[in-house]
């Protein structure tokens, strides 16, 4: 990341797109709290995420040099960390004394997840970036 005082501001569509991911996300995020998925199962096999994610990496570049960068490494990372509690939970559903562990694994992640998406959102809201590892 840049020092603060490289960092140039972001084109304003780049920040309407920002948000529009974020809004993605969150809709997996509804979809899987409304319907018999999942919270992090629609989070990461939902249309909406994987539409977002594929934003994501199509204007990465664009957010280079902005505090926007921040927040598209923030929202890659809560996909891909998504997607591997839920390789890691999956595995362990195949065994039978896994399945507690698996369920709170999944349970955990969901909330994870929601927990990074208004993070983030509420921080792009204000104009700042994303500056916590992870």
């Amino acid at each position: 990341m840049p020092d603060e005082r490289e960092v140039r501001n972001p084109d304003p569509s780049l920040v309407n797109i920002t948000h529009l991911i974020y809004a993605l996300h969150s809709l997996s995020v509804l979809i899987g709290i409304t319907t018999a998925a999942t919270i992090v199962g629609a989070f990461v096999f939902g249309v909406p995420s994987i539409i977002a994610i594929v934003i994501n990496y199509l204007k990465r570049e664009e957010s280079r040099g902005t505090y926007l960068e921040s927040h598209f490494r923030w929202q890659i990372r809560t996909f891909w960390f998504a997607v591997l509690w839920c390789v890691i939970g999956t595995m362990l559903i195949f065994t039978f004394i896994g399945i507690p562990l698996a369920l709170a694994i999944f349970f955990g992640t969901g909330i994870w997840v929601i927990y990074r998406i208004v993070r983030g959102w509420l921080a792009l809201k204000d104009g700042k970036p994303m500056y916590v590892i992870g």
